[in-house]
């Protein structure tokens, strides 16, 4: 992964510099025709008929302490941006200098064996994110306390939920003191009760001047637990700042869109009905 030029600046945990990542458009097992033939259209008329970006000239920082919400519509690069800071995806340009051990439910749950039990992915996990059978086993009792999955946790993952796979891969993630945590709307899944145990946990990994990283779409989780959000569209930063006025600021773009696409039906329709 190509590494920016270190920050003299010690606060800074995260330095993202002209970050880009490109694919191709040519068919994969995973490409459909229709979707092919969509994003042909739209890049042709950009000039490209092969290749799109995911993300493009994106740069940004995060300090120690910062909760940055990544907002923004459907397709605009949110998930991708944080696999890239995962190290699940080399980018395709810019510079990436990240400070500290990061945890990210991305890996945690890509890492899961679906044969073990919830108990034995916990010191997988552990081991995957470099911590000893012994550090892993000094925390066991916490993790298993905090995801409340009950005896599912010495069933196979493979008999869990969705949203039990959530609970631990978080409990996981959180309970390895990291200094950087990574995710991607895992506080959109589970009970209220979970989710206020969620909370409160991301809260103290801030106070513990914890760098955190969330793609969420729960705009209340923004304004009210976030100190800085950054709105993505296609690819591209458009605003960051204050978590409020970026959230009213995406509101206004979405409701501006769904206009747009209303106004766009109604001319087809009315074309259509002309002799």
């Amino acid at each position: 992964m190509p590494t920016a030029q270190p920050s003299h600046d010690p606060s800074v945990a995260i330095n993202v510099e002209g970050l880009g990542v490109q694919y191709s458009l040519k068919f994969t097992r995973k490409t459909t025709l229709r979707r092919s033939l969509t994003r042909n259209e739209k890049n042709v008329e950009n000039g490209s008929d092969s290749k799109f970006w995911a993300l493009h000239e994106v740069s940004f920082e995060v300090v120690h302490g910062e909760s940055l919400a990544v907002i923004g519509p459907n397709g605009a690069g949110k998930s991708t941006l944080l696999q890239v800071l995962a190290g699940i995806i080399t980018p395709t340009e810019g510079e990436i200098d990240i400070r500290g051990k990061v945890s990210s439910l991305l890996t945690l749950g890509a890492g899961f064996d679906q044969e073990l039990s919830g108990r034995d992915n916990i010191l997988l996990a552990g081991a995957f994110l470099g911590m000893s059978g012994r550090e892993m086993a000094e925390r066991m009792d916490g993790i298993i306390d905090f995801t409340d999955i009950g005896p599912f946790i010495d069933a196979p993952i493979r008999t869990y939920s969705s949203g039990m796979r959530a609970r631990l891969g978080f409990s996981i993630a959180t309970a390895v003191d990291p200094d950087l945590l990574l995710l991607d709307e895992v506080l959109a899944t589970g009970d209220q009760v979970f989710r206020a145990k969620s909370q409160a946990r991301v809260m103290d990994l801030v106070r513990a001047a914890k760098g955190i990283v969330l793609v969420t779409h729960d705009m209340n989780w923004v304004t009210e637990f976030c100190n800085r959000a950054m709105l993505l569209e296609a690819g591209r930063i458009v605003a960051e700042g204050d978590p409020a006025e970026i959230v009213e600021l995406h509101r206004q773009h979405s409701a501006d869109e769904r206009a747009n696409k209303a106004a766009e039906a109604a001319r087809h329709l009315a074309s259509a009905k002309m002799p």
